[in-house]
């Protein structure tokens, strides 16, 4: 997988996608041409919901060269033919995902566990994710990492690195600056008090 720094951006999607102005955002946010991954991660919608909101955006990640995963579920990552999905501890395991998707791109949280990372190089995931760097409301936080967490595991394991957890745009530099290849961000785009989010992904230079 290239890795490429003009788009460092792993852009994570609402926890909920309530009506048609989303996708005119979405559109807006990928044109910045920041953005590498685009990930679907609706924790509370049934299939059928999440399938009919995965092929609209599937369309827009394409028409901006955006990579698109699915959060969860490899197999709704394959029925709407996403470019990957992306799995928690408690999801399938790697191995699993790669008998049903096949080359797709296949990333696992790993908290803060040089063990976790290492386990994922071994079975074959394309990328990890590492954190929660610093305070976020999107999800409840139970594992925490720093900038010598990330030195530690990208010493170790030979993968990209997206770091996650309450990134905007007062800290993100620190985690470029150590070597996170991408930054998956939510909050700070969607739901952005002072910006509406095309203006919150220009303010990420």
């Amino acid at each position: 997988m290239k890795i490429r720094n003009k788009k460092f951006i792993y852009l994570i999607s609402p926890n909920k996608i309530k009506n048609k102005s989303f996708y005119y955002s979405l559109n807006l946010v990928l044109k910045s041409k920041k953005i590498n991954f685009f990930q679907l991660r609706l924790k509370k919608e049934s299939i059928k919901k999440k399938l009919i909101i995965a092929k609209k955006i599937l369309k827009i990640c394409k028409k901006n060269k955006v990579k698109f995963i699915v959060n969860d579920d490899p197999y709704l990552a394959l029925k709407v033919n996403a470019d990957g999905c992306h799995l928690g501890q408690k999801d399938m395991n790697v191995i699993e995902a790669k008998k049903i998707l096949k080359n797709k791109i296949i990333g696992v949280t790993c908290h803060n566990s040089i063990k976790l990372a290492k386990k994922a190089l071994i079975n074959g995931a394309n990328y990890i994710a590492l954190g929660a760097f610093y305070k976020t409301k999107t999800k409840k936080v139970r594992f925490n990492a720093d900038i010598n967490t990330l030195i530690k595991i990208k010493k170790s394991v030979n993968l990209p690195v997206v770091a996650i957890g309450g990134i905007h745009d007062k800290n993100y530099k620190k985690l470029l600056l150590n070597k996170a290849d991408f930054l998956a961000i939510s909050s700070y785009i969607w739901n952005n008090k002072k910006f509406k989010p095309h203006q919150a992904i220009k303010s990420l230079t």
